[in-house]
């Protein structure tokens, strides 16, 4: 039988059993498999990688895991060191980097995240019919970071950039995915349509006068419309509330 061991570093231990975490785990294995495939068979899915070595030496994910090999995974490329504590060369990166300004793709399991996200001005795509299939191409094909509670759709092959939601509250899901991908000096307030996703602009009041209540008419003056559902949004009680909301989440980061 063969054996190969395996070490991973920092938060894709959370993917692993906690017997396992923080440890070196030895794998036997008697079939040919990539080192992708088999660190995805331990439970670590690919999109959450950022560089692998194999004694010492960076590898891709198409290296075939042979027997005794030592194996070292790393989440950020950045944390990436050789054993001498000597940098890898940029090109041993598993992907490009992740752009500052992320744009993101949830799964249906994630509205809420996605609306607070869009209120900080971060644009993502999210539905209530979009199936996994879906969601790992639009992630693919647009380059945005898929964001998902289910590990299995972060495996999908065509997925470059995921990252697992590791809360399960909403408010405590922005900060987390504020901090994971340092947007707090990215936030551009109500750019984004909560409902939609689409872009918000300032418009004149003339321009939806015929769309207002009267007793909206006549206490506001300032208005916003979506470019994309024609979302009308003014400083009302649901602005208010808004920026509680934002005055909470902003200080946590």
């Amino acid at each position: 039988m063969n054996r190969a061991r395996f070490r991973f570093h920092e938060e894709l231990n959370d993917f692993l059993p906690r017997r396992k975490r923080h440890t070196t785990i030895v794998h036997p294995f008697d079939w040919r498999a990539s080192i992708k495939d088999m660190i995805e068979s331990l439970g670590v899915p690919h999109s959450e990688i950022e560089a692998i070595l194999v004694h010492d030496q960076p590898v891709g994910f198409d290296h075939i895991v042979a027997d005794g090999d030592d194996v070292i995974v790393f989440p950020r490329f950045e944390d990436a060191l050789h054993t001498d504590g000597s940098a890898l060369p940029v090109e041993s990166r598993l992907r490009p980097p992740i752009p500052p300004k992320p744009r993101f793709v949830l799964d249906i399991h994630l509205g809420r995240l996605a609306a607070y996200l869009r209120m900080l001005g971060f644009d993502s795509v999210w539905r209530n019919d979009i199936h996994d299939e879906e969601l790992a191409q639009v992630a693919h094909d647009e380059r945005r970071v898929l964001l998902t509670r289910d590990v299995g759709c972060l495996k999908r092959s065509p997925v470059i950039y995921g990252y697992f939601v590791r809360s399960t509250n909403p408010k405590k899901r922005i900060a987390e995915v504020m901090d994971r991908f340092n947007l707090a000096e990215q936030v551009e307030l109500f750019k984004h349509c909560m409902k939609c996703n689409g872009l918000v602009k300032r418009v004149d009041k003339t321009a939806v006068m015929d769309r207002l209540t009267h007793e909206t008419a006549d206490h506001f003056d300032e208005f916003h419309l979506c470019l994309s559902c024609e979302r009308i949004y003014w400083k009302g009680s649901h602005y208010q509330r808004m920026q509680k909301l934002i005055a909470e989440l902003l200080p946590a980061m």
